[in-house]
């Protein structure tokens, strides 16, 4: 059992309430950290992500392990009718956050530093929240991330990147995401005593093993999170760590061991800013809170103030956070997860559930669409000034009927809600394929498009080659 001593040791980053702010948090102002006697420096510590996200509900305390459990028998014309799906995907945003994520959001597209694809509310929020809201500072943070995007190649890991050395990195490096805490947000686990480097390195390469954490990271990103805010029926943002270090010390911090936890621990806090809501650290004996205190030199004070450092007695606050079904046999919980070779292998959440993925499926289509459509409309507004320029109106022969937006909007709206408030896959699947032919439409006319401009290529060429001849006899 941990001596108070200890416990004094491992906190010397103190934690206090600002002003005048209760439990609710409100706005953006947070927690001020206090650097003991060192009154110059100080740092804001924001409350969980998801505090303004949390839909207004008389049962938000509710153990979400019960939505999980009740979630495929829950009639989806009743979860449409409660909560719609953008809803809970999206979260309510507190007034304060979303005028100074706005105010951002300005500043990014008048510098030309918001790509459409990234131009999303919840993403803007985490880079401002990780610099204290400090506009410039979240600026460049971000336009360094959209750089080592492009150049880590992220949007094309999905079909590059093949993870197959997969089960036997797990065999010698045992970690995972096991089912959710009791808010609902995912819970993330590794045994780093059980870490075998050497054999790590025969298994797999250090890069290949980084490449795999940033998919990891994605997939928690754009699958994760929005299975687990279905589940929970409130916006989900953040994940729930366990580290047992259990024999852990100095000797397991070698080179390579600190090449790769400075590489992950580089992109998560730059490019993967506040997906932590809490790390707890268990089975900390003597060797590792001596190693701790090297360790922790190297992380983000607001990482720091996440993390709770437990010795073999931990079982009691795990199970405060955690109910005991989805924490694995070996750390006290109920689960072993047979039917999947044991829990690090199982991936096992609400991302697992096929209802819930299609769900999610539907929204992308939803939102791809609507950005196409988008780029559409401009692409005509372009394409009829060129035609006004070249007078060439006869070429608008070539171009198909304009398409009504709106009437095509409302449609694919109901094509959701029909997959979304179906009771069955068929119904959903076939919502899908209806959306699908929808693509091919509008893909059609994109080429149609193309074949416009391509015609009036071929007419300035003309023209231009005219007015050399009409030019020639004055010469």
């Amino acid at each position: 059992m941990n001596s108070q001593k200890d416990k004094a040791e491992d906190r010397d980053v103190i934690i206090a309430k600002g002003d005048k702010e209760d439990e609710s948090f409100s706005g953006f102002h947070g927690l001020t950290i206090d650097f003991g006697s060192d009154k110059s420096k100080t740092k804001t510590f924001h409350p969980p992500i998801e505090t303004h996200w949390d839909l207004p509900s008389s049962q938000r305390r509710k153990d979400s392990s019960s939505h999980l459990k009740s979630l495929l028998s829950f009639p989806l014309k009743k979860f449409r009718r409660n909560k719609s799906l953008k809803m809970i995907l999206e979260g309510a945003r507190d007034p304060k956050d979303n005028q100074i994520v706005e105010s951002f959001r300005e500043m990014l597209l008048q510098e030309g530093l918001l790509p459409p694809k990234h131009d999303d509310y919840h993403t803007l929020l985490r880079f401002l929240r990780m610099r204290d809201f400090d506009m410039p500072k979240s600026k460049d943070m971000f336009q360094n991330y959209l750089k080592w995007r492009k150049e880590f190649r992220v949007d094309k890991l999905a079909e590059e990147f093949k993870f197959t050395e997969y089960n036997e990195v797990k065999k010698c490096y045992p970690h995972g995401f096991h089912g959710v805490d009791r808010f609902g947000r995912p819970v993330y686990i590794e045994r780093i005593g059980m870490v075998d480097l050497n054999k790590l390195a025969q298994v797999t390469t250090f890069e290949r093993f980084i490449k795999y954490h940033v998919s990891e990271q994605e997939k928690t990103l754009k699958v994760r999170f929005p299975a687990c805010s279905l589940a929970a029926k409130r916006h989900i943002a953040s994940t729930t760590s366990i580290l047992d270090v259990n024999g852990v010390g100095m000797s397991n911090f070698s080179k390579p061991a600190r090449y790769l936890f400075m590489e992950i621990q580089k992109i998560d806090s730059s490019y993967y800013p506040e997906t932590l809501n809490q790390l707890f650290i268990i089975n900390a004996g003597s060797g590792f809170r001596m190693l701790w205190k090297a360790v922790k030199t190297f992380l983000d004070v607001r990482t720091v103030a996440k993390i709770q450092v437990l010795g073999s007695s931990y079982l009691n606050v795990l199970l405060e956070a955690i109910d005991p079904s989805n924490l694995p046999m070996f750390l006290g919980g109920n689960c072993t997860c047979s039917d999947y070779e044991g829990c690090m292998m199982s991936d096992r959440g609400p991302w697992k559930i096929p209802e819930v993925l299609e769900m999610i499926q539907v929204v992308n289509l939803r939102e791809e669409i609507d950005g196409n459509a988008a780029s559409e409309d401009s692409l005509r507004e372009e394409i009829d000034g060129k035609c006004e320029v070249s007078n060439v109106a006869s070429e608008y022969s070539l171009m198909p009927n304009k398409v009504d937006m709106q009437n095509k909007d409302d449609y694919t709206m109901s094509l959701l809600e029909e997959a979304a408030c179906a009771g069955s896959d068929s119904a959903c699947r076939s919502a899908l394929q209806k959306i699908d032919c929808l693509e091919a439409v509008l893909g059609d006319t994109k080429n149609k498009i193309k074949k416009l401009e391509d015609a009036l290529q071929d007419t300035r060429m003309a023209l231009k080659e005219l007015a050399q001849l009409i030019e020639q006899p004055k010469m």
